[in-house]
């Protein structure tokens, strides 16, 4: 498998000149747009990696998934789906559009900005601080690495530009989506896209969605088996904004993308897999990224349809 992870890794480091790492988020334009590197752990336990594997970055809008399945655990799929949508978006991630122009002003999903922000108002506790550390809790615990922590120099260069995401959740608000404080709600969004991980942490996490919801490496089950498959179903339609539609047909698998150049990829009862490349497509996924996946599905037969 690691002969293969670092052929794969080798034939697609070329895309890594085809894209730009973000900068509308100042700190995020530091990052290493040459770096390429891949973890997988499948159901039985094993590792493999290649390429930039320890590479650190933010995880950004892979932690919308997360966010997601807290607030579902906390506060049940009718709530949550009461409050967001669960359709796909042909807008970007952070469109603030079709709030104003669709009647119930729920955003289309979870996995958009606007979603996100208002499944973190959905995830248990009393303040931003709160809600973030059960956030936070969780990825640690499905990642199986209590040290992950958060890149407070991301952090404050994301609050200090966040004001379209200030927008949205204010907008949201305004239309009763959100019924908590907004700097409270957004204080915790900032911080969850500002965890710091590696290609390992974030592969971990796919493989205990994958494994159903169980940890393979102590058959604990850390997500309610409704809760995974509608997540996954999300992660299919959703994951990868407007760009989900092209993934699901190349790749063929449930993922989750950030800007912070991150793709989570969950092989359904087989491996958790997750690529690192900050260089980025229009769309905002990580180009080399999706070449690598793209081929990794074929040689690998993962496309689940």
């Amino acid at each position: 498998m690691e002969k293969l992870l670092n052929a794969v890794v080798e034939n697609n480091r070329i895309w890594t000149k085809q894209g730009t790492v973000a900068s509308y988020i100042p700190e995020l334009a530091k990052a290493n747009g040459d770096a390429l590197g891949i973890h997988v752990m499948d159901v039985e336990c094993n590792e493999f990696y290649a390429g930039d594997f320890e590479t650190k970055f933010t995880i950004q809008s892979v932690s919308k998934v997360l966010t997601l399945i807290c607030a579902l655990i906390d506060k049940g799929k009718e709530k949550v789906f009461s409050k967001v949508g669960a359709e796909a978006s042909a807008d970007s991630f952070n469109s603030i559009v079709k709030l104003e122009t669709r009647n119930s002003h729920k955003p289309l999903n979870p996995f958009i900005n606007a979603g996100a922000i208002a499944c973190i108002s959905l995830v248990a506790g009393d303040n931003g601080i709160e809600k973030f550390e059960r956030v936070q809790e969780m990825l640690k615990k499905m990642a199986n690495n209590q040290e992950i922590q958060v890149n407070y120099q991301v952090y404050q260069s994301e609050k200090l530009t966040g004001n379209t995401n200030r927008a949205i959740a204010y907008y949201l608000k305004g239309a009763n989506i959100i019924e908590r404080d907004v700097e409270d709600v957004l204080d915790a969004y900032f911080k969850l896209c500002s965890i710091e991980v590696t290609v390992k942490d974030i592969a971990r996490i796919a493989s205990v969605i994958a494994n159903e919801g169980v940890a393979p490496w102590s058959n604990e089950r850390m997500i309610p088996k409704e809760v995974n498959q509608i997540v996954q179903a999300i992660m299919m339609t959703c994951g990868l904004y407007n760009a989900s539609g092209e993934f699901a047909v190349k790749v063929g698998a449930p993922a989750k993308s950030g800007v912070g150049g991150c793709i989570m990829t969950v092989v359904p009862k087989r491996m958790g897999i997750a690529v690192v490349g900050p260089s980025l497509d229009e769309s905002g996924n990580s180009i080399a990224g999706t070449k690598v996946l793209e081929e990794l599905s074929k040689k690998l037969e993962m496309n689940i349809f």
